[in-house]
């Protein structure tokens, strides 16, 4: 941003790129750290917090002190240059994200919205591995021995991979497949070896196991169920449980054939689990979660997503970032997954092509969340759509988002669906009079409600 009025400054709200600065302390080479350490950023100094431009009396001498701060206590040269504006200099720092850790007198920050936090213990740890291209999967640990390997996966492993590693199959000695797909580094076992092919991981590493949960609520469970063994098994343990414990079927007739379908798509349910698998921080205590309400199935892992692909962009095409390399590569192997960034949009297209509502993935205090929504069996045989009569995609999208959230406002609707609030309220008074939905208690503190049985649904 190049400073010439006023009005750019106004424009310019702090943010995890920009930050302004009425006077130079030492202090703020942190900012200056935090900017290297997430997406680079600008550091203005001499416009106070409500963008006033005050500029600086002694710009020159800073001018030539600051490139000997961020060499000597950060070890990088930004660029630093002086702007004036009505005979005021106002000097900015232009930093690019460093693709090797930025430390400031031994402690490490990063950029999180407006404010610059320092790193500790375990995220410390995951972003200093992140930034050096290291995942957790990739240590060696000399604990491992040939004898803790389950053999009957390593088999199966070779079955699946045949396609993608032909000379696989040929193969009889457990480490030289292991050795073949990376998994051994100066004779010793890598992390991934043990947690993909060993007969007890959970006597390394307590933490990889996974749990699946029937809940009232957030706080009353009725039923559990605790996965251990490797991750091949766990994947195929889950989706058999999830199939025939957790999750009804539904009938449908081919003909005299009886199908069993699942509430939710049986190849979106795996690939959630697979990336769980794949993707999860593995350097905590905690396990996978899966918990089942009546109306919704919540995935949750401990996470980040990285910093080149925002939560936001799940549902479009983007880059691969595993966040384990070993274990996304070895699943790939075996033809489990693509290694193309494409599993959660197939995830998006399969619940579209089912008529259900759009996933939901969040992040929040290091978890990565993701919601998979049915609506009312009542409601019609698919999403939006009564016996004999379909609804418009903005019906579609509203009763979706009621289902999501009953105190929902009109105004947020209207901004999450991209039309103007006129035209809401034009389909509210439709599903109204078609006795879909209600609204109860008074414009301010009431709720919505989507009637589950009338006479035409």
């Amino acid at each position: 941003m190049q400073i010439k009025t006023l009005e750019d400054i106004k424009g310019t709200a702090e943010s995890e790129t920009v930050e302004l600065k009425k006077i130079w302390k030492d202090d703020y080479l942190k900012t200056i750290c935090a900017f290297a350490n997430t997406r680079g950023g600008s550091l203005y100094i001499g416009i106070t917090d409500n963008k006033h431009i005050i500029g600086l009396k002694k710009s020159s001498k800073l001018l030539v002190d600051l490139p000997n701060k961020t060499n000597n206590l950060l070890g990088i040269l930004p660029n630093i240059e002086t702007i004036s504006y009505n005979d005021k200099n106002v000097i900015l720092v232009s930093v690019k994200t460093s693709k090797v850790p930025i430390s400031f007198r031994g402690r490490y920050y990063v950029r999180r919205g407006s404010v610059t936090i320092e790193l500790q213990n375990q995220e410390l740890t995951s972003f200093i591995l992140k930034k050096v291209g290291i995942s957790w999967d990739m240590f060696p640990d000399s604990r491992i021995k040939e004898t803790d390997f389950n053999k009957e996966t390593i088999e199966k492993f070779k079955e699946l991979a045949v396609d993608r590693l032909p000379s696989i199959k040929l193969e009889t000695s457990t480490k030289t497949i292991l050795k073949k797909l990376n998994l051994i580094e100066n004779s010793i076992y890598k992390r991934a070896a043990i947690i993909l092919f060993g007969t007890n991981p959970q006597q390394f590493y307590p933490q990889t196991t996974l749990k699946i949960g029937r809940f009232i609520n957030d706080s009353e469970i009725i039923s559990s169920d605790l996965l251990e063994g490797n991750l091949f098994q766990q994947a195929e343990k889950a989706l058999d449980i999830l199939r025939t414990k957790y999750l009804i079927s539904n009938i449908k007739f081919e003909g005299i054939h009886r199908r069993e379908l699942l509430v939710y798509p049986y190849d979106a349910l795996r690939e959630a689990i697979l990336n769980s698998l794949i993707h999860r921080n593995y350097n905590t205590t905690s396990s996978i979660q899966v918990r089942i309400y009546e109306d919704k199935l919540v995935l949750i892992n401990e996470g980040k997503m990285p910093d080149e692909i925002p939560i936001s962009d799940l549902n479009k095409e983007h880059i691969s970032k595993p966040g384990n390399i070993l274990l996304a590569d070895v699943f790939y192997k075996a033809g489990f997954v693509e290694s193309w960034g494409s599993g959660t949009l197939k995830i998006f297209n399969l619940f579209k092509e089912s008529h259900l509502p759009e996933p939901l993935y969040e992040e929040e205090n290091n978890l990565i969340k993701l919601t998979f929504y049915k609506v009312g069996e009542k409601v019609g045989e698919k999403v939006g759509e009564k016996v004999g009569e379909k609804f418009t995609n903005n019906q579609h999208e509203i009763i979706v988002l009621i289902k999501k959230d009953s105190k929902i406002t009109i105004k947020e609707m209207a901004k999450r669906i991209g039309i103007a609030e006129k035209n809401i309220e034009t389909n509210i008074r439709k599903l109204k009079e078609k006795e879909i939905i209600i609204r109860t208690g008074p414009a301010k503190g009431g709720y919505w409600q989507i009637l589950r049985s009338n006479k035409n649904v």
